[in-house]
This record gives C-alpha cells, structure tokens and sequence, in this order.
C-alpha cells in the first residue's frame, strides 16, 4: 500500500477561503459600534457585536 494523500477538491477550497478570512481590530470595530450606536442602527450594532466577538475569540488550533 502507498501512502499519498487523496485530493479533495472542496476541502482545499474551505482550506484558501480560510486563509483569505478578513481579521477585524478590536479598536475599529469598537468606534464603528460607537458610530452606529450615535445613529440608531440597531442592524449594524448587531453585525458590528458579532465582529468584535470574532476578534476577541481565539482561532482554532491557538
């Protein structure tokens, strides 16, 4: 038996999307949450609360 590695086409995809995913700084998404707060949008600061939870949570395998 040979020991190569099969090619999965769609896990290389999740793999390079993985890589290109946007890194959000805490201090921008907090005076863009600042921002939408001042103006009432209530979407926003929800979008904007989810952000600042991804970049506070660790990445898998830290």
């Amino acid at each position: 038996m040979s020991a190569y590695r099969v090619r999965r086409p769609t896990e290389e995809a999740a793999v390079s999307r993985a890589a290109r995913r946007p890194i959000y700084r805490l201090p921008a998404v907090l005076a863009d949450m600042t921002t939408a707060h001042r103006l009432g949008d209530r979407e926003g600061l929800l979008l904007l609360a989810c952000r600042a939870v991804r970049a506070t949570s660790l990445e898998v395998g830290e």
